[in-house]
Order: C-alpha cells, then structure tokens, then sequence
C-alpha cells in the first residue's frame, strides 16, 4: 500500500458555478466532440471515445467558453475553439501514456492496453488533425496561430519531460520550465482565443492568458503533489506512478537539493537506476515529509493560483469572473 500523506485542512471549493454558466455552450461543445470523433474507421471512434467519455472534468473547453463570456464574444466560434482545445487535450493524454507506459487513465484502463501504442499514437494524431479542422472552419488567424503555437509548444514540453527524465540534476527552474510548455500552455491558449474571437485590446489578451498560464502552473504542481500525497480512486491513476516511471518532478527536486549524501544516493538509484519498489516509493514519501517538498510544493501552487487571480483584476465584478476564481481555489483544492 503506498504511503498517504494527509494535507491539512484546505480550503472548500468547487467548479459549480463555472459548469454552470458554461453549461448551455458545453452542450455544443460535446455534441462537436461527438460528431468529430466520428470515422469510418471503427477503431477512430472506439479510442477516442474511450478516453473522452471517461469522466474527465473538461476544464479547459470550459476556460476557453468563460472567457469568451467575460470578454463579450457574441459568436459561435468559441464552440468550435473549445471542442478543438479538447481535442488537443485528449491527444496529448493519447501520446502520453504511450510514452510514459502508463496502465491507467482516468480511472480506467489506458487506451494503449486496450487497443495497444499504435492505436493510441494514430488516433490521437486524428484528434489533433479534426482540431485544427476546427480551428480554420472558425477563421480566425490570431486564433490559428495561438492554438498551433500552443501544439508546438507542448510537443517541446514533452521532450523537455523526457530529456529531464531520471536527471536529478534537474533544477526547480528547469522542471517549471518544463510544466510551462507541457501543461500550462494549453490552458493558457484556451483562456486567450475567447478574447481574440472578441477583439479584445492586447492588455486585454495578455491578462486572460496570464490567468491561463498561471492556473496551468497551479493545476500541475497540485497533480505533482498528489502523486505522492493522493488517493489512487481521486487520482484516476495508480499513486507512485511519476516516481516509477523516473519522472522528476517539484517534489522530487526539493527533496534531492534539501537531502543529505545518503538520500541523494537514494534518489539516484530509484530514479536514476530505474529500480524503484514499493519500498522505495514509501521511502521517497518519507523524505519528501520530512523536507516538507509536498507542503511547498502546495504552496508554490498557491502562488500560482494567487497569481491567476490578480490577472482578473482588470476585468469588472461579474458572475462568470467570480466562477473563474473559484475554478482556481477548485484546482487548488485538489490537494486536501
């Protein structure tokens, strides 16, 4: 059984009012979702659907058509932005179990045990072409452009992942970098093509992409933590499953600068080495309590999410700006 490390007591908080408020476009966002999935390929749609109807939250879409909202868009473009920012969502976590040989996914069992790596590889690169379909059927440029640089990016983040992997060289520096491209990127594109579809001013645009970025950063810090501190029922994934794969992440970097010689000869023989047990994960628990490399962890992402915050603050008090700054205190809350 892996170690479960009680977080105290943090805020209540949930993504209510967001779902709501976004709940009429989301409606044509899933009935997109679902019409773009389909092939005449059997394969297409039973992979793709396997993932995107697995119970996942779906918060960027809902980003993407909030801040549409708090920016007076009045179009129909922001539907087809959102199910396209899904889309490349979905493939990413396609690609990413590939390469990390992850077993679970949401709970359930990753496509690529299902349907093997190259269905999974194949039918997310299908989602990211019936994306960018999407993204010229709305014709907007500026939006394009933020979307397929967003593509870019998280491809490199990737890479960046995986060249970092088992180096416990790493640096807190290196590692944010890599979260930047790998996840907050596409938050914070889905946050800035709502105001672009709205034509917003450049201060405008660069505070909802701010927020995005922010949160993005907030959103992966808390999912570090929780591989180590979580439960694996609220994860969707088996606990430990960063550590045994050699990923180094925040944790992990604030345990190895703070340990002494002997525990960092511990984490270069678990990540390094590649024969971590359960024991060692256990261990790796242990001494990320005893530096309190969860508890900072957590509270780096509270600054993130502080941050995010203060990106609204040009944007007038409305009910869709309350939803996205509860959203934050949501993905904060994860952690507790």
């Amino acid at each position: 059984m892996a170690v479960v490390i009680p977080f105290e007591s943090g805020p209540q908080a949930s993504i209510e009012s967001l779902v709501a408020l976004a709940a009429p476009d989301m409606e044509r966002v899933n009935a997109t979702i679902l019409s773009r999935t389909g092939s005449q390929v059997t394969m297409i749609p039973e992979v793709a659907n396997h993932l995107i109807n697995s119970g996942g939250k779906r918060l960027r879409p809902m980003l993407t058509l909030a801040m549409a909202d708090l920016t007076g868009y009045s179009g129909e473009g922001h539907v087809k932005l959102a199910a396209a920012v899904e889309f490349m969502h979905t493939a990413t976590l396609l690609h990413d179990d590939v390469v990390d040989e992850s077993d679970m996914r949401r709970g359930k069992l990753a496509a690529r045990k299902v349907w093997g790596n190259e269905a999974s590889v194949l039918v997310g690169d299908f989602l990211l072409g019936q994306a960018f379909r999407m993204m010229v059927e709305v014709g907007n440029l500026r939006a394009l452009e933020i979307l397929s640089n967003a593509a870019a990016v998280i491809a490199e983040g990737e890479v960046m992942q995986l060249a970092a992997a088992k180096n416990t060289a790493t640096t807190e520096d290196d590692y944010l970098a890599v979260i930047r491209g790998k996840t907050a990127e596409l938050f914070a594109a889905a946050c800035e093509v709502g105001p672009v579809l709205a034509g917003r001013a450049k201060d405008d645009l660069a505070a909802c992409r701010s927020f995005g970025m922010n949160l993005g950063i907030a959103f992966q810090l808390v999912d570090d933590a929780l591989d180590y501190g979580g439960k694996a029922a609220k994860l969707g994934k088996n606990v430990g499953d960063d550590f045994r794969e050699g990923k180094i992440t925040l944790p992990v970097v604030l345990s190895f600068r703070r340990g002494n010689a002997e525990e960092r000869s511990f984490w270069t023989a678990a990540l390094e080495k590649g024969e971590a047990t359960q024991a060692d994960l256990e261990h790796a628990i242990a001494l990320m309590t005893r530096h309190r490399a969860l508890e900072d962890t957590i509270k780096r992402a509270q600054h993130y999410g502080a941050m995010a915050k203060d990106a609204l603050a040009l944007f007038p008090a409305s009910k869709v700006k309350q939803a996205l700054e509860e959203a934050v205190d949501f993905c904060i809350a994860r952690a507790y």
